[in-house]
């Protein structure tokens, strides 16, 4: 069996779940999510947790079992605590400022940059150099801080960009002068 995919998934108190067929319905605090999972994978409620089976032990079936155990995983873990990811505004002059729709990003181009969040999603800028990014779902929250980063990724030479806190970005050397220029 996959490692992961035997382990039931556990509904903690406060959330709601309901599964019919391959569709799974999660609802907490932090909201409520749906989904649903590959067909022939066998995904069933029992005793206040989720259990995912897989028909064989196909390699495909392997890889599906794991992935579907952790998708629903994910589902709650959003719904009970939520996902926050953040980013770091580097460079003179870039900020961030909140507003109704989203953001507007001062990144150094002649125009103000507008972000509209998504629905589900919650955009802040504590600092005008920092953004953070909340949601009950994973894939949503990692897919808006990476459509963020594209609008100026990190450059190599003066690190500036928008760049993940805790971010390593790889230096390179400037130009050398030349060694016996008159």
């Amino acid at each position: 069996m996959s490692r992961i995919g035997k382990h039931p998934v556990v509904i903690p108190k406060g959330v709601t779940a309901t599964v019919e067929g391959n569709k799974v319905h999660v609802k907490g605090p932090k909201g409520e999510l749906e989904r649903t999972l590959h067909e022939q994978m066998k995904v069933s409620l029992k005793d206040g947790q989720i259990l995912v089976e897989r028909p064989s032990d196909e390699d495909n079936h392997k890889a599906l079992h794991g992935l579907s155990r952790t998708l629903v995983a994910n589902m709650v873990e959003g719904v009970t605590k939520g996902f926050r990811k953040e980013l770091e505004l580097v460079g003179v002059g870039y900020k961030a400022e909140p507003r109704p729709y989203g953001l507007q990003l001062a990144l150094g181009f002649s125009h103000p940059v507008k972000y509209e969040a998504p629905k589900g999603i919650k955009l802040s800028a504590p600092q005008p150099t920092s953004i953070v990014i909340e949601g009950a779902n994973k894939e949503i929250v990692g897919q808006v801080a990476a459509e963020l980063r594209s609008l100026r990724p990190p450059e190599p030479y003066k690190g500036k960009g928008i760049k993940y806190v805790g971010e390593q970005v790889r230096r390179k050397a400037g130009k050398a002068g030349k060694a016996g220029a008159k």
